[in-house]
């Protein structure tokens, strides 16, 4: 990335040795233009320092284009890559597939993240409200969306 100070720098010893700004921010054939002209007579090199800001905003802007375009440049690839939902929206996700009731298992598997945070999770929306807590017939741990049930089917848990 470009440094606005560094390109400050070498603007003002441009008016010695012109271009070296241009050079910085890789406008090479712009660089040769204005040191074989002296910054067209200095009259560039004066307007360019308004400019400079753009220059190194648009030079930066390059760079996070090129590595987008460019993986092997040290960007990410975005067919590789893919945004990381969040735990919450993959528990929904999951209540709503399974008719409104998840275990920990199936949202650590689902967000790939381990047992013990699935069921921090889960008991936190639980503490919260969204869900209730209950133990099947089988002794499975289960956490229950009531929104997302589509029947009641208390037979399915054991009563306490």
């Amino acid at each position: 990335m470009y440094n606005m100070e560094t390109a400050r720098i070498l603007w003002v010893l441009s008016l010695f040795i012109p271009g070296l700004h241009r050079f910085y921010l890789g406008k090479w054939l712009s660089g040769l233009l204005y040191l074989f002209t002296g910054g067209f007579g200095l009259i560039g090199t004066f307007i360019d320092f308004f400019r400079l800001p753009k220059m190194v905003a648009d030079a930066n802007r390059e760079i996070e284009y090129k590595k987008i375009l460019y993986p092997g440049l040290g960007g990410p690839s975005p067919v590789i890559e893919k945004k990381k939902e969040s735990i919450e929206k993959i528990i929904l996700k999951t209540a709503k597939k399974n008719d409104g009731i998840v275990t920990s298992s199936e949202v650590a598997l689902n967000g790939e993240i381990s047992l013990d945070q699935a069921k921090e999770y889960l008991e936190k929306l639980a503490k919260k409200g969204f869900a209730e807590m209950r133990v099947k017939k089988n002794g499975v741990i289960v956490f229950c969306f009531p929104e997302f049930m589509q029947e009641t089917r208390t037979s399915d848990f054991e009563d306490f």
